[in-house]
């Protein structure tokens, strides 16, 4: 008995000096001692947790080299490899983890939504919910600050820049030709359906240099990757039809979307300032197809439009009017692939190519223009930690433009342009805190039509100022070719050029928005002639310039009201200009100072509906009347327009729609059209430029077939 003892007692003994301790103290990096704490090593039980003095141990019977993890919520694991024998009177400091939701984000000059996005600014579904929007995302992206009232354009016009400034990428390709054609005084609408598309990014300004070519906007849009269900839904509207299937399978999908519109019994019952000859009539569609690799997904996006109408338009100068007369074909194809290569690289590459055709027919003249373009990238990323990213690729784009003009005198004009321009870009996003954070970037270009290359800086930073509010700065430099309009005439002259530099604040709350954004804008080397239009007898140089400044607001608040989400834009604007035919710098037709837009939406459940309005309001813009001195000297009268929709849910997959636009009719004038020649006092005659048509009524009835039981129309409310 006496042996059994001695031979316990010495392995207890044994076993009590073969335990080591491991101790210390966790802080943060600003000194706070950390409670709760997980400490452990990896790949056994022996742990403990940090009392309120940030200080823990615990005995382990492991030796030599072991790895020691410490690990918090909302802070980065902190992991120490070494012997067993050194893990004592430790002092561990855990930096903030900054890929956590309340982390700074970078966003000075950016709107963003989708599931994506920390800061839901405009939903993809107001898209098709907006009252005056009438289901074109450029419609709704105009009920946003920093964007101009040109009702009778219906183009993106951001912070003092022109519709061409404004660039679109979908899938982040490049898309040459977003809009479909029109006549004067009837705003265009965008190609492409929203329902294909989850994600929306409109940056007006200070945006990342992977995107160039655009000098005051890029607005990206995002195909779905993966529909949640199979189903086919089937528009009929007041206007025409719409038909949409999606199909999926184990790792693929294809989403196809066809569209016809016809205006004529919209034309037979409202009274219209134009006699058309033929209607305005498109057919439409769209395909997505996807594909799921191991490491990545591919997407393939296609989509036709042929368009076409004719018809004779007011004009002072003509007292039997102008014979306008248009047939557009427009093809567009996208193929992209996005995967990773290993746990910290990622790969993304894609290619365009758009086919654009137009046949004018304007009095006597015969105008046929072809359009052949394509853009190509491949983008890497690394992800060396969650402090710090690394962006670079490169692009290239190539436009080969021809037309061919004829009449009564000319036969048979040609010219045209090829335009190549070749890039590459890096940028690196450097967390610093998850309070402070900073996005640096530079981008080259080399434009073959121009010998010409260039170099664009790109900076932003944001700082958290509290935890629901952020302030952000960005500055960047922009080069843009000029247009077809221009280069077909004349290529020997410069990229144009701004530099933004944008103040941002938000605040971001209990599903309440605010921000707040100050922003000024240089231009440089606008194209400038000297004659009435642009023509091949014009003499063009790259001597213009101009600037615009202002200050953006804007609040979404969907929580005060229940069932009821708002928004509100402000945008102060104030520019000019020495570009095109100017006799001096001016404010630009299509600018306006003030820009006021409301939106509402209000769910009745008793009623099963949902009402909602859409209220614009904006400054008059200039225009020049030559009875007085002066260039662009007056102003016309405010715009003001009130629309309102709403939409009844038959059943869970069938909704009737109905929305007006400029519900209470008001008289809006975009300009004035002066005669030629004086009358007998010597004064010169004018006639108010308005919209072709003052009020729009819609009516549709949308049914979706699915499967799915829990497949709702109320998802689009």
């Amino acid at each position: 008995m006496k042996y059994i003892l001695t031979i316990i007692t010495v392995l207890i003994s044994i076993h009590i000096n073969a335990q080591k301790t491991i101790n210390g103290t966790v802080f943060n990096m600003k000194n706070v001692p950390i409670i709760g704490a997980n400490i452990y090593l990896e790949g056994t039980y022996d742990g403990s947790t940090t009392d309120k003095n940030g200080a823990f141990s615990f005995t382990t019977s492991e030796t030599g080299t072991q790895t020691l993890i410490v690990s918090y919520l909302s802070y980065e694991t902190f992991t120490m490899v070494g012997d067993i024998s050194y893990m004592h009177d430790l002092v561990v400091k855990l930096r903030e983890d900054v890929s956590t939701l309340d982390a700074v984000i970078l966003s000075a000059g950016t709107f963003s939504a989708g599931d994506n996005s920390k800061v839901n600014v405009l939903k993809p579904l107001d898209v098709v919910t907006t009252a005056s929007a009438l289901g074109d995302f450029v419609g709704a992206l105009q009920t946003l600050p920093g964007t101009t009232t040109v009702a009778e354009d219906g183009r993106l016009f951001v912070r003092g820049g022109g519709a061409n400034e404004t660039q679109i990428f979908i899938d982040g390709i490049r898309v040459f030709t977003p809009y479909t054609p029109t006549t004067n005084n009837a705003p265009t609408r965008g190609r492409y359906s929203p329902f294909l598309f989850d994600g929306i990014t409109f940056s007006t300004g200070g945006y990342s240099a992977e995107f160039g070519q655009a000098l005051s906007s890029v607005l990206l849009l995002n195909t779905i990757d993966e529909p949640d269900q199979e189903k086919t839904d089937i528009g009929v509207m007041s206007v025409g039809a719409t038909l949409g299937n999606t199909q999926k399978w184990e790792k693929s999908s294809l989403s196809v979307n066809a569209s016809y519109i016809n205006l004529a019994p919209y034309n037979a019952i409202f009274s219209n300032r134009n006699d058309w000859i033929r209607p305005f009539e498109t057919v439409s569609g769209e395909a997505v197809f996807r594909k799921k690799t191991n490491k990545g997904l591919f997407k393939l996006y296609g989509a036709f439009d042929t368009t076409n109408f004719e018809l004779t338009q007011e004009d002072i100068n003509n007292s039997e009017g102008v014979h306008f007369k248009l047939n557009n074909n427009n093809v567009y194809f996208n193929s992209s692939y996005q995967g990773t290569l290993n746990d910290t690289w990622t790969l993304f590459g894609g290619v365009s190519y758009t086919h654009a055709k137009n046949n004018f027919n304007i009095i006597e003249s015969a105008i046929k223009d072809t359009e052949n373009s394509v853009h190509a990238k491949l983008k890497f990323k690394n992800r060396i930690s969650n402090r710090f990213k690394l962006y670079f690729g490169g692009e290239y784009f190539a436009t080969d433009f021809n037309e061919n003009y004829s009449d009564d005198a000319i036969d048979n004009l040609t010219y045209g342009y090829d335009n190549n321009i070749a890039a590459v870009f890096a940028e690196a996003d450097i967390f610093i805190s998850k309070s402070l954070a900073f996005k640096s970037g530079v981008r080259g270009e080399y434009s073959e039509i121009f010998k010409d290359f260039t170099l664009a800086p790109r900076l932003s930073l944001a700082y958290k100022t509290s935890a629901k509010s952020q302030v952000s700065l960005a500055y960047g430099n922009f080069y843009q070719n000029p247009s077809s309009n221009i280069l077909k005439f004349n290529q020997a002259l410069k990229a144009q050029n701004t530099s933004h530099y944008i103040f941002n604040y938000q605040y971001n709350a209990d599903r309440r928005l605010f921000r707040a954004e100050a922003y000024y804008k240089k231009y440089d080397n606008l194209v400038k002639y000297d004659t009435g239009l642009a023509n091949p007898n014009s003499n063009f140089n790259s001597d213009g310039s101009g600037f615009a400044k202002g200050i953006d607001f804007f609040w979404r608040d969907s929580y005060s009201i229940k069932n009821f989400d708002y928004w509100i834009s402000y945008s102060l604007l104030d520019t000019k200009r020495d570009y095109n035919n100017y006799p001096t710098k001016a404010q630009p037709n299509f600018a306006n100072t003030h820009n006021l837009s409301v939106v509402g939406k209000y769910w009745i459940e008793d009623w099963r509906s949902q009402v909602g309005f859409s209220y614009a309001l904006a400054s008059g813009r200039t225009f020049t009347n030559p009875n007085e001195p002066g260039f662009l000297n007056n102003k016309t009268k405010p715009y003001n327009s009130l629309s309102l929709n709403w939409a009844y849910l038959i059943s869970p997959q069938k909704i009737l729609y109905a929305s007006v636009n400029n519900v209470l009719g008001f008289r809006n004038i975009n300009g004035y059209q002066y005669a030629n020649t004086p009358d007998v006092n010597g004064n010169f005659n004018r006639r108010a430029l308005q919209p072709a048509v003052d009020q729009f009524f819609f009516v549709g009835f949308f049914w979706t077939i699915s499967e799915d039981k829990k497949s709702n129309q109320l998802d689009n409310l």
